[in-house]
């Protein structure tokens, strides 16, 4: 469980670079002067961004926990990861027309929505909802982060998992939320370069782990979870 909660805060604290670029500008629009203690607003939106991706963890866990009894959970960890490399592989128009269906667009415009409305408010009692909207927005590094945690195969460590990733973005968004415009743009949009990288290797641990290479650590045995079926009837 320890190397679980380890994994996610890992991918968390090395991908939240990636987050002062694309999530930066939200963050930074929050107005947090007007709303009395700053750090406390700051961490108010921090934690509803945590609190979706721990939920987003249970219910994506519910699907590992699945595959995981039928004792493919080492096949399930080499696709993602696979997957993970062909996406970011594809240009950019191709990748966005795969991940982001009709259905999807129709929801996010809807997230999108409630958030301009929650923004509006300028109210710390809409920060938390601000933060739970933005934990379900599209975000490439959630993505990766759920494909790590549906590789666990259990419905509380994926969700504990995702928690731990959240925790782990949250030393440098609440870095970036406190000490505002001083991490100049040109610093952020280059910040967004190391994020394929990132993600091609995280992907890289996934396959290797599904190869079960009996590594400690990086590849350690899979157990299969598959239960077996006792049958109430004994023949005399």
């Amino acid at each position: 469980m320890g190397l679980i909660l380890i994994a996610g805060f890992t991918i968390g604290i090395m991908g939240s670079f990636h987050c002062i670029g694309m999530c930066g500008p939200l963050a930074l629009s929050l107005p947090l002067n007007g709303l009395g203690n700053k750090i406390y607003a700051a961490l108010l939106y921090n934690f509803g961004r945590v609190i979706s991706y721990s939920l987003l963890g249970l219910l994506f866990g519910a699907i590992g926990q699945s595959v995981s009894l039928f004792g493919w959970q080492q096949i399930l960890s080499i696709v993602i990861g696979v997957l993970i490399i062909v996406l970011m592989l594809l240009p950019k128009k191709v990748m966005n027309l795969l991940m982001i269906s009709k259905a999807g667009n129709t929801f996010f415009y809807k997230i999108r929505q409630w958030l301009s409305e929650m923004l509006s408010k300028k109210q710390r009692s809409s920060l938390l909802a601000i933060g739970l909207l933005n934990g379900l927005l599209p975000c490439g590094l959630v993505y990766l982060a759920i494909a790590g945690s549906v590789a666990t195969g259990s419905i509380i460590k994926s969700g504990l998992f995702m928690a731990s990733f959240g925790f782990g973005t949250l030393p440098v968004m609440l870095g970036l939320m406190l000490m505002g415009n001083r991490i100049s743009l040109s610093f952020r949009r280059k910040l967004k370069y190391v994020y394929p990288v990132f993600m091609i290797l995280m992907a890289s641990v996934l396959i290797v782990r599904g190869l079960d290479l009996n590594i400690p650590y990086l590849s350690p045995h899979l157990e299969v979870m598959a239960g077996k079926v006792h049958s109430c009837c004994h023949k005399p």
